[in-house]
């Protein structure tokens, strides 16, 4: 495996060489479903979760809203705050529309509930940053639920990268972004 260096992140070259697109048509939302722990969380973010206001807690269904009230929407694996999950299963913070799986929190930032976006790191799915000689350090989780977003990514020539950009932007500054696209760029042009 080789790494990258853009100012202080690392980055898996597989992350810069990847095309990516999602359709949640296809996938149904599987990321939101699948694993046995939710959503890694900031500090910041596991505050921000804590006291939700009535009108996104509506929008979960019964068993999810049960869980969150019983549990609290967040839980702690080897010093890592994450979102809660039922079972050990879906985010509580789901909610199924029309068979696909949706983010209530996102829907309640769109919609003008929240002052908060869902966690970053459900934004930059399925990058995933890691530390690696105290440095964030990014890597591309290819997982068998986004294989149809990898072949659509190819198809429609959208790189990972681009297709992630107003998440990497968010998380790492739009300086660092336009480091990391020149330097794809460059590199990778064909």
């Amino acid at each position: 495996m080789s790494l990258v260096s853009i100012g202080s992140v690392l980055i898996e070259k597989d992350v810069l060489k990847a095309f990516f697109s999602c359709d949640l048509y296809q996938c149904r939302g599987a990321c939101c479903v699948e694993g046995e722990l939710g959503a890694p969380l900031s500090t910041a973010e596991g505050l921000q979760l804590q006291n939700l206001p009535e009108e996104l807690l509506k929008m979960l269904p019964e068993k999810g809203l049960r869980y969150l009230r019983r549990y609290g929407s967040v839980e702690v694996y080897q010093g890592v705050q994450y979102t809660r999950t039922v079972e050990h299963e879906e985010c509580v913070f789901t909610c199924v529309r029309d068979g696909i799986t949706f983010c209530a929190i996102e829907i309640a930032y769109h919609e003008g509930i929240l002052e908060f976006d869902k966690p970053i790191s459900c934004r930059l799915f399925p990058i995933r940053v890691r530390k690696k000689f105290g440095l964030d350090y990014l890597v591309y989780e290819q997982h068998s639920m986004c294989r149809t977003a990898r072949k659509a990514g190819r198809e429609r020539k959208v790189q990972l990268i681009d297709y992630l950009f107003p998440a990497l932007e968010s998380r790492f500054g739009r300086d660092w972004v336009a480091d990391l696209k020149a330097y794809v760029d460059v590199s990778f042009s064909h």
